[in-house]
């Protein structure tokens, strides 16, 4: 019972600061995507992709938080979009999608930049911005995904299955 109340207050809020954390991503992700089109003054395909991807990544985490956070806030425990089962598969691909994103632009990077000494990249601050919130992404679906993982292990041993309801 304490867990559940933990869940219906918890859930609203990882998923409301991820969403709001993906359109950050997403406002500068989008900036960088449409100057790097504009200006071609990328230093490297990869550095432009990396974008694009991350750009992808929080879309598609700002469109499925909502609507998963809708769902909850609606019907917490009578819906199978609501289920255990579906916020894992959610949360699994998000947080992959955040991984390889988070990852590539760290790596493009080199952990980071130097705005001083910024070499040949035109958008230091926006680039480290990227990184720095793919990051803080990535923090949070990876909370999420553990404490989904705890529901689900916990449902399966009351004999609730993973179909079961995340309240």
């Amino acid at each position: 019972m304490g867990f559940d109340n933990h869940i219906r207050r918890g859930h609203p809020i990882v998923f409301g600061l991820l969403v709001f954390f993906s359109i950050v991503e997403l406002a500068i992700s989008a900036w960088l995507v449409t100057h790097f089109n504009k200006n071609h003054n990328n230093v490297s395909t990869t550095e432009s992709n990396d974008a694009r991807f991350l750009l992808f990544t929080s879309i598609w985490t700002t469109i499925f938080g909502l609507f998963y956070m809708g769902l909850f806030l609606h019907s917490a425990s009578g819906s199978a979009a609501t289920s255990i089962l579906s916020h894992g598969i959610f949360l699994f691909f998000t947080w992959l999608f955040w991984t390889a994103g988070a990852a590539a632009i760290t790596s493009e990077l080199g952990g980071g930049l130097n705005c001083n000494h910024r070499g040949p990249y035109v958008y230091c601050g926006q680039l480290n911005a990227l990184e720095g919130f793919a990051w803080v992404c990535w923090i949070l679906t990876t909370f999420a995904i553990i404490v989904v993982a705890i529901r689900g292990f916990s449902a399966a041993r009351r004999g609730d299955g993973l179909r079961g309801h995340l309240v």
